[in-house]
């Protein structure tokens, strides 16, 4: 009887595994969403009749570090009065509110400080969504080192 038992628990766990193979590597699903390797360098997207550019140093990105973000414009005039700023968080989950607040820092240039927690699910990609008040938003999703 002891056996059955024990054939029955690696028949049940075998075809678990072999059901749900990407509930074992969930954070894998994310990688693909990848738009930006900040580790290299600034990245560029393009939204409306505006480019933005985001560069966070120090490299490569480390969670859990005081990071410096900034955010240079280019395109259409800009007629907000308002900063720009990036709001940190990761693709399908809510991690509550981080925010960079972003200050001038010259021709089109904005910059700011925050610091990417260590997410306990073990997870690394993160998404920099930055908003341009008046005018819109671009996401920038990339990977951080834990």
């Amino acid at each position: 009887m002891k056996n059955l038992l024990v054939m029955f628990n690696l028949v049940l766990l075998t075809v678990f595994l072999l059901a749900t193979p990407g509930h074992i590597s969930a954070g894998d699903k994310y990688q693909e969403m990848i738009n930006c390797d900040l580790h290299a360098g600034p990245c560029t997207q393009s939204f409306s009749e505006n480019t933005v550019t985001l560069e966070v140093t120090p490299r490569p990105i480390k969670a859990l570090q005081n990071l410096s973000f900034k955010v240079t414009l280019t395109g259409k005039k800009l007629i907000s009065p308002k900063a720009p700023y990036i709001d940190l968080g990761m693709p399908g989950m809510n991690m509550g509110p981080n925010r960079v607040q972003l200050k001038s820092a010259g021709s089109h240039s904005y910059e700011g400080r925050g610091v990417i927690v260590k997410c306990p699910s073990g997870r690394r990609t993160w998404q920099a969504t930055v908003t341009i008040p008046d005018a819109g938003q671009t996401e920038f999703i990339f990977d951080v080192i834990y």
